[in-house]
This record gives C-alpha cells, sequence and structure tokens, in this order.
C-alpha cells in the first residue's frame, strides 16, 4: 500500500483556464443592482472603479475563461501548489478517514490571495491604471496586492481593518517591504473614514468601513481603480485554479473526495477549492459524485449561519452596488477576532446562491476550538495555520472524528489558505489562556439587519 505524503503536478500540467461556474448554475444569478436607481448594473455603472478586463470577468457566464501566459509566468513561481496526505494527523486522531489538504501557503505572500492579485495588477496595467486602493483585514490580500503591483508597476494604498493593523504590524511591515501604502481603517484620508471616527474615534473598523475608504479613493481619482480581495465574481473565478489542480492531484492520488471544507470569510478560498468539484456534479457524467462540501466560518461573524439572504451593500458607506448574499448587515462590526480575513459583514453572492440552492452546508466555531485544532495539526503536520485556515482545520478534525465514531472510512480534502508566520501573537495569546471566545451581539445585528436596504423582489 503507497505510503505517498505530497502529490506535486509539474508546470506543464498547470490549469491555463479558470472555471467559471455561473456557466453551470441551475438557476441564474440574482443581478446586482445600482445603489441609486436599484436596477440591474450594467458595466458602465463599474467603469469608474474596474478595468473593462475585470467588468467583463465580473459578468460573464462562459466556462471556461482563459489565463493570459504573463499571469501564468508569475502564477508559476508558486504553483502548481502541493497537496499533502496528513497522514500523522490521520494516526494523531486514530480516524479510519483519509484526510488531505490543498496548500497555499506556499506563494510569496504566504497565502491563496495572489491567485487573483496577480491577474488584478495585469489587467489593470493593461489598461494604463497608475494606483490601485483596495482593503485588507489580516493583511494577506493587501500583502498579495502589495507584491503583485509591484511586478506591474502600479502604486498600491492598503486601507487596513484598525484592529489588525494593531494585531499584526508584520503583515503591515510585508506590504511596505514590496512598496505599498498601509494605511489604518478607519482613516482621516478620506471623508467617510473621518465621519466613521468623528462619531467613534476608537472604532476597531471592519472590513466594510475599509471597502468604503478604498472605493472612495478609486472613485475620486481618475488614475486609480479598486482592487478587492473577495467575494466578487471575478475574485472566486481566478482562485478556482486551486480547485482545478486539486482535481488532478486527487487523480494522481488514486482517491476523490466525500467531504470539502474550507473556511469562508469572503468567500474566495472556498470557492477556489470547491467550485470546480461542484461544477463536475453540476455538468454531470462519470464525475458527478455528490460531495458534501461545508463552509466554516466564525461565530463572532457567522453570515451564512445566521445572516439573512437578502440585497445588501458591500460596504459600510453604501458606495458599492447591492448584492444579493448572506448578511449580518452592511453596517455590523463583528469582534475583533484574530481570524481577521473572516470579519466581513456579508459573503460571496455565489457562495450565497450555491448555498440557497442547498448545494453547500455551513457550520461555524469559535476561535479557541479553531486554535486548538490549528496546533494540534502544527505539532502532526509541521505547518503552523493561518487563524482563518484555522476554522477549515476545525471541520476536517471534527469530519474525521465523526467517520471514527461510525466506523466510516471516508476521504476529506480541505484548503489550507495560508500559513500563521505573521500571527504568532495569535499563537502566543491562545498557548497562554488569553485567547477569550467572542459572539456577535444579538441587539447590534437585530439593528443592522433593520437596516437592510428595502428592495422589492
Amino acid at each position: 500500500m503507497s505510503d505517498q505524503i505530497k502529490y506535486l503536478l509539474d508546470e506543464s500540467r498547470m490549469p491555463k483556464a479558470w472555471y467559471n461556474i455561473a456557466a453551470d448554475l441551475p438557476t441564474p444569478l440574482p443581478p446586482p443592482l445600482h445603489p441609486g436607481t436599484l436596477q440591474p448594473l450594467g458595466p458602465s455603472d463599474l467603469a469608474p472603479i474596474f478595468p473593462d478586463a475585470i467588468i467583463a470577468q465580473e459578468m460573464s457566464t462562459e466556462r471556461w475563461i482563459d489565463i493570459p501566459e504573463p499571469v501564468n509566468e508569475v502564477l508559476r513561481q508558486w504553483r502548481p501548489s502541493p497537496l499533502f496526505r496528513a497522514r500523522r494527523l490521520e494516526k494523531l486522531l486514530g480516524t479510519p478517514a483519509k484526510i488531505y489538504y490543498k496548500y497555499e501557503g506556499v506563494s510569496p505572500a504566504g497565502s491563496h490571495k495572489p491567485n487573483s492579485a496577480i491577474p488584478q495588477a495585469w489587467y489593470n496595467a493593461q489598461e494604463g491604471v497608475k494606483r490601485l486602493s483596495t482593503e485588507t483585514g489580516a493583511g494577506q490580500w493587501g500583502s498579495s496586492l502589495a507584491y503583485a503591483g509591484g511586478l506591474f508597476g502600479l502604486d498600491v494604498t492598503v486601507f487596513q481593518v484598525r484592529v489588525s493593523y494593531d494585531q499584526k504590524p508584520y503583515r503591515r511591515a510585508l506590504m511596505e517591504t514590496w512598496g505599498a501604502r498601509c494605511v489604518a481603517s478607519p482613516s482621516a484620508e478620506t471623508e467617510y473614514g473621518r465621519a466613521v471616527l468623528a462619531e467613534t474615534p476608537d472604532h476597531i473598523g471592519s472590513l466594510g468601513i475599509a471597502i468604503s475608504e478604498a472605493v472612495e479613493v478609486a472613485a475620486k481619482h481618475d488614475d486609480t481603480k479598486y482592487a478587492l480581495g473577495s467575494v466578487l465574481n471575478h475574485v472566486l473565478l481566478h482562485q478556482t485554479i486551486v480547485g482545478e489542480e486539486a482535481i488532478l492531484q486527487m487523480e494522481m492520488a488514486g482517491d476523490d473526495p466525500d467531504v470539502i471544507i474550507s473556511c469562508t470569510g469572503g468567500g474566495s478560498n472556498f470557492a477556489g477549492i470547491a467550485f470546480p468539484f461542484l461544477g463536475l456534479q453540476l455538468r454531470g457524467g462519470p464525475n458527478a459524485k455528490k460531495r458534501r462540501i461545508v463552509a466554516v466560518e466564525p461565530s463572532a461573524c457567522p453570515s451564512l449561519s445566521r445572516g439573512q439572504y437578502a440585497y445588501d451593500f458591500g460596504d459600510t458607506a453604501k458606495l458599492t452596488p447591492l448584492v444579493k448574499m448572506h448578511t449580518l448587515g452592511s453596517t455590523f462590526t463583528p469582534a475583533g477576532l484574530h481570524a481577521g480575513g473572516l470579519r466581513y459583514h456579508g459573503m460571496a453572492p455565489l457562495v450565497s446562491h450555491v448555498k440557497e440552492l442547498g448545494l453547500i452546508e455551513a457550520r461555524n466555531y469559535h476561535q479557541t476550538a479553531c486554535f486548538e485544532a490549528g496546533v494540534m495539526f502544527a505539532r502532526s503536520e509541521g505547518i503552523v495555520p493561518a487563524p482563518e485556515s484555522t476554522h477549515a482545520i476545525r471541520g476536517a478534525i471534527d469530519e474525521a472524528l465523526r467517520c471514527k465514531a461510525e466506523g466510516k472510512s471516508e476521504t476529506i480534502l480541505f484548503c489550507l489558505s495560508g500559513h500563521g508566520h505573521f500571527d504568532m501573537t495569535s499563537y502566543t495569546n491562545y498557548l497562554a489562556g488569553n485567547l477569550v471566545d467572542q459572539d456577535y451581539d444579538e441587539k447590534e445585528l437585530a439593528m443592522a439587519l433593520s437596516c437592510l436596504p428595502k428592495v422589492a423582489v
């Protein structure tokens, strides 16, 4: 019996096109709406903040979209990323389950985020854009766009959520090393940031606020566009290279996942690993095995588990188009948990849509249970995971323990979306017993949901 641990694809087998699940959905995704007219959005409505190529991808229903060769040239620096069999974790758990993980921490930024940062920066540079503005939570997206912007000669300004800006100084240092400017959000640099600070001077920030600041900057400067690290269709599209590779690697292993798991904040790495497998199911044929696909989110910000499926703004200042998604309300501010990349009030429209169609499941965990799983993983597999990724590990461990209790030998695949080398303060706090579980405030949630825009369905 093979005892192989890692499965490596040759560069020649790297996917040449991204997979667009919109082509295979049994019912189409509800359209985004203009925030002023509440009518379906047209390409011209997005032109002030996105380049034409990105707008086309956002609205495309083509199944396959070619990856430009200059983009592939950069991605090949770390792609295809490895697939690992977690044999030591399996042994530790005493489970009959087989556990595999697709490891995205091998990128220069240490996460899956460059998979979209590279094409977004390239498309902007091709259209003559000089500057990009963006937001970031934990800093994985901000550092990825800083890296990508430097490659293609773009100035990058990153509005980082204040609580993460303070918690993760080395992510900020990474952005600055690659040439970006990192600003704590809410900031005094934008009208909306100043308004937030005037009302709450010590505001811990949120991704919704940081998005508002970044969009405001892009909308006011002709030479600047906005780049988003999750949620929107084109970002999820770029991440499908993860699942496409995983399909080939699982074939190399002579195996096929019964359960697919990923952490979920805005939805990018979840879609990246899950959508190509889900596409096989939706298209039918010999590879149409029905798999359980599980999205794992924090209990402090459970948009899929607890949010309302409704049209809402993607940002707090209500500058963005309205999209139909699972949302906690655009004014909702999550607690300052250490998984900063999962602190977003909404979920990607495509992820929300497939949840409504019953194609995926959602569950949530408190952060101490996730760090417990992360430490267990680090001590058995050797990789210290990002706090966000510990949610997927917690989900995978619980599924493996279920298999143990039921005497079933199922195959579990999860996405290890990034390493935690810049998050060691979080681990220090956990190991010292200083990490506390946080829940959302029911009254704040009710207030935020009561402010959802009124849209006739």
